[in-house]
């Protein structure tokens, strides 16, 4: 099956039925997704799928075919940390940091979606679990990568 993923055509030979996560981390090594509940419930496992946050550890691969993916390792443009990325750090959002692969992502999709989002609008999408508990820290990562955003496009138009 032929896939693209962070902007490269891959060819994976697997059941269609095999989840998209397990074929980014055990067929292909890419371990920056995690995996949290099995169930699509907790969002550890999310990536991007033709732009929209989606959850991998359910989703079977034949879902995928023809869809552009973009994992945690495809968020960072050529080495630069993306405006999202870059907040994280400035705020910590990370304690443990295992759900912020998910989390990035999440943010990434909303951002996309709404590039000027309430707390209400981000406490809606957000909803990726973070045993952790640093909600507060990533929407003001959120917000602040929002106006990066802003900022980088004005400069640009």
């Amino acid at each position: 099956m032929e896939l693209t993923i962070n902007g490269k055509s891959v060819s994976v030979e697997v059941e269609e039925s095999m989840p998209l996560l397990w074929v980014l981390r055990d067929e292909l090594n890419m371990t920056g997704t995690k995996y949290g509940c099995g169930v699509s419930a907790c969002g550890a496992c999310s990536c991007l799928v033709d732009g929209k946050v989606t959850r991998t550890c359910t989703l079977p691969i034949s879902a995928v075919a023809g869809k552009e993916i973009k994992t945690i390792e495809g968020i960072a443009d050529s080495g630069n940390l993306s405006a999202v990325q870059k907040a994280w750090i400035q705020h910590q959002v990370p304690q443990c940091g295992y759900c912020q692969s998910g989390q990035i992502i999440a943010a990434e999709g909303l951002l996309d979606e709404n590039p000027n989002p309430s707390d209400a609008d981000i406490d809606k999408v957000m909803n990726n679990i973070c045993r952790c508990g640093t909600y507060q820290r990533m929407r003001e990562a959120i917000h602040t990568a929002a106006k990066w955003r802003q900022d980088e496009n004005s400069l640009l138009g």
